[in-house]
């Protein structure tokens, strides 16, 4: 397929080193190269205005390479999908998966060295964040080992990392907004690549476009954006006008991986078709038919639809708050003469029963807490049978798995003494490490951790870890076999060695 804007073929008239990509020609017929291994190194921004051949450079980009670096494409439109016919490419349908299954996905796409596309398509954009930071999030957290480079495209990049709040979540901007802060900023140590395209600059987040050193500016008409296109490519505010001449698919090129000078490039053909090409231009026939009717007949009259049975709550459920609707304040006077600790076991034992599901690790703290306030009134401890602080710090023991017996020793209260110092979602790790010292216990693994901690992901448990050495609460030591040891600061309690990959 050649686009009508794109130059000849390069590649039958011209060869280049097999690190070297040809994007397509420069003014004389010569070769536009970009050095592959350099743009790994220093990453690259792409801006143009729709219309402007911004998506068929980063389909030249990516068939150029395609062969030479693995690649992970966040596709919001659903554009680069026909990669996978021809470089069998991973097509990842973001609105068949949840987050945590995408940030898994991520991860594994790193260690097994396959190339994706995650086609975010007919999502909103607040789904298309979160589910696009899920899945950057999973390549960011690789372990070590499989810090292989990987190219990142990320098209539309200004819906990923917005200058200014919209009307998404602020969840799910700060989400994305980290992600790719952390792809650009971060994520050359780790092997990753970022390439970002944008429609506007001036609605590019600035930390994050700031990160790039090779640039691609194609035609723009908005005098902000041409100005800050002029300031990247070192060019004088008089010159910015040249860029609302470019024609489709021309850039102005700048960088280490592409030319040390500005210069124009009109980008190759392509192999590949885009899905969502735009519209053709046919010759309009109008109809010969009156439309009057066909056009203003009115609506039907929707069909009556019969009521809906009403399925009735489960009938234990049911029977046993009837039973103690009416004896919910004698019930609570009843508790309140209970002896403290039998009290505080048989609350252990109901959120113990929650967490026996294996899916409760990575419920919210919240939904637990209905839950286990559903139970208590079932149990005969009434509607107020625990505050939401003290249920977290009641969540955290029980997550640690120690046993009732071992709760009630001054050792696990000194335990709970130090949690208390540290910011409630890491109570639970460190109740964990402290129950595997105090009954010589090897170290939890990273996949532990991130369990206890509710995450699929072993890097997040990492740095829990190292966040809570950096606070000088515990010390991390690997022995010669590279197991892993936790020390506490103060009482010197330290748990066996274990394998933190196991």
């Amino acid at each position: 397929m050649t686009s009508p804007e794109a130059a000849p073929d390069t590649e039958k008239h011209h060869t280049a080193h097999p690190s070297r990509l040809i994007l397509g020609e420069i003014t004389g017929g010569s070769a536009a190269f970009m050095d592959l291994p350099e743009l790994l190194a220093t990453r690259l921004l792409v801006q143009g205005n729709s219309g402007s051949g911004k998506s068929h450079l980063l389909r030249r980009l990516l068939e150029q390479s395609a062969r030479l670096v693995q690649q992970a494409i966040i596709d919001p439109e659903g554009d680069f999908v026909s990669l996978a016919d021809v470089y069998g490419h991973l097509v990842i349908d973001a609105a068949d998966h949840t987050e945590a299954a995408l940030q898994a996905a991520g991860e594994r796409m790193r260690v097994h060295r396959a190339s994706v596309v995650l086609n975010l398509e007919g999502l909103d954009a607040d789904l298309q964040m979160k589910r696009a930071a899920a899945f950057l999030g999973g390549m960011f957290d690789a372990p070590r080992a499989h810090w292989y480079p990987v190219l990142v495209v990320v098209d539309e990049a200004q819906l990923f990392a917005p200058s200014a709040a919209g009307e998404v979540s602020d969840e799910a901007r700060r989400a994305s907004l980290g992600a790719m802060t952390n792809l650009m900023c971060r994520g050359r140590k780790r092997g990753l690549a970022g390439v970002i395209a944008t429609q506007r600059l001036a609605k590019l987040a600035k930390n994050v476009a700031a990160e790039a050193s090779n640039f691609l500016m194609g035609r723009t008409f908005l005098d902000i954006d041409m100005s800050r296109a002029a300031d990247l490519l070192g060019m004088e505010r008089r010159q910015a006008e040249a860029f609302r001449d470019l024609p489709r698919g021309q850039f102005m090129a700048l960088g280490p991986a592409l030319s040390r000078r500005p210069m124009t490039i009109r980008i190759g053909t392509v192999e590949t078709e885009s899905r969502s090409a735009g519209p053709v231009l046919m010759p309009f026939v109008p109809p010969s038919e009156p439309v009057h009717d066909l056009i203003l007949a009115p609506l039907p009259l929707p069909e009556p639809v019969a009521p809906r049975p009403r399925r009735p709550p489960s009938p234990d459920l049911v029977e046993a708050l009837a039973a103690h609707s009416e004896t919910i304040t004698q019930s609570s006077e009843d508790t309140s003469d209970q002896d403290p600790a039998e009290r505080r076991n048989a609350l252990a034992t109901l959120l113990r029963e929650i967490l026996e599901d294996e899916e409760a690790g990575f419920r919210p703290p919240a939904s637990i807490y209905q839950d286990f306030l559903v139970r208590c009134r079932i149990a005969g401890f009434g509607r107020d049978a625990m505050d939401m602080r003290s249920f977290r710090r009641a969540l955290a023991t029980a997550r640690s798995g120690i046993s009732p017996e071992a709760e009630e020793t001054p050792q696990w209260r000194e335990a709970e003494d130090i949690a208390s110092r540290v910011p409630e979602d890491m109570q639970a790790i460190l109740l964990t490490l402290a129950r595997a010292a105090m009954e010589n216990l090897p170290c939890p693994s990273d996949r532990e951790i991130a369990r206890i901690y509710g995450t699929h992901s072993t890097g997040r448990a990492r740095r829990a870890l190292t966040w809570l050495e950096e606070q000088n609460v515990i010390v991390l030591r690997l022995d010669g076999a590279g197991r892993r040891r936790v020390a506490f600061v103060g009482p010197g309690w330290e748990t066996e060695a274990g394998n933190p990959d196991a």
